[in-house]
């Protein structure tokens, strides 16, 4: 009988590799939670950023908005324009991912007639109003007039820029995404859908790759970090509150919060 204690060492698996303890980009960063249409809390939280620039005296930071721009809150219009300024204006800075909303109502206006019940549903409803159109009636001639509606009154440039909007982004051992990710697979080869909608196992299994991913999307009370996870989801749309996640690379987090 072969007794594991005398195995050769050729035929040991290799361990596991040890998850780094604390996220660190390369530049400071600072993630944004979910907007969804609350453009005074977006206003008050690039103000409390803009601040924390200052006290700390922080070099060419990134800000990283995590998606859903749109939708829920009376706002839209103006988060959107808001958003497409500022990273034309700071395009080394200022990156703004794709959100699951963001994909809907791309979806929406591609197909109004077969997707126009699932946005509506989801909050697409004031985005509409947000740009002076009202929800239409729930028939496939009605989603479809609607959607040609808006897709003549939305702002030049608001489309592509949409459909261009990046699914994740990351420094050093930090990655941004909308949703989550499969805690067992790379972060190079995550699908679109786990990034803009989640993965089953994303709260409950943490990573062994070192790799801390910051989030939006799941509702928070309250933003945290821990076990390779960066929560900033405060659901800006329902009482105001909107955060940030300030990561420092030496794996400082702080959170930074803004009442509309």
């Amino acid at each position: 009988m072969k007794s594991p204690f005398f195995r050769k060492k050729g035929n040991q698996a290799p361990p596991a590799p040890k998850p780094e303890s604390r996220p660190r980009p390369e530049r400071p960063t600072f993630v944004v939670g979910d907007i969804n249409g609350c453009h005074s809390a977006l206003e008050q939280i690039l103000r409390v950023i803009d601040k924390h620039i200052s006290a700390h005296s922080l070099r060419s930071p990134h800000l990283v908005f995590v998606g859903n721009y749109i939708d829920l809150g009376p706002d839209t219009a103006k988060v959107a324009r808001h958003l497409l300024v500022l990273t034309r204006e700071f395009p080394q800075n200022v990156i703004c991912l794709m959100g699951n909303h963001e994909r809907m109502l791309l979806d929406f206006l591609a197909e109004p007639g077969l997707r126009g019940a699932r946005w509506l549903r989801s909050g697409g409803d004031a985005t509409l109003r947000s740009f002076g159109l009202e929800p239409p009636q729930a028939t496939p001639e009605g989603y479809a007039e609607t959607g040609a509606k808006l897709a003549a009154t939305l702002p030049k440039g608001l489309v592509a820029w949409m459909a261009t909007r990046p699914l994740s982004w990351h420094s050093g051992n930090l990655w941004v995404v909308h949703a989550g990710a499969d805690p067992r697979s790379a972060m190079e080869t995550q699908s679109a859908r786990v990034l803009l909608w989640g993965h089953p196992e994303f709260d409950t299994l943490q990573r062994n790759d070192g790799v801390w991913v910051a989030h939006g999307h799941s509702d928070v009370a309250e933003a945290k970090s821990s076990g390779g996870r960066i929560s900033v989801n405060t659901a800006a749309w329902r009482d105001g509150t909107l955060t940030a996640a300030a990561i420092m690379p030496d794996g400082t987090t702080t959170f930074l919060s803004a009442q509309a």
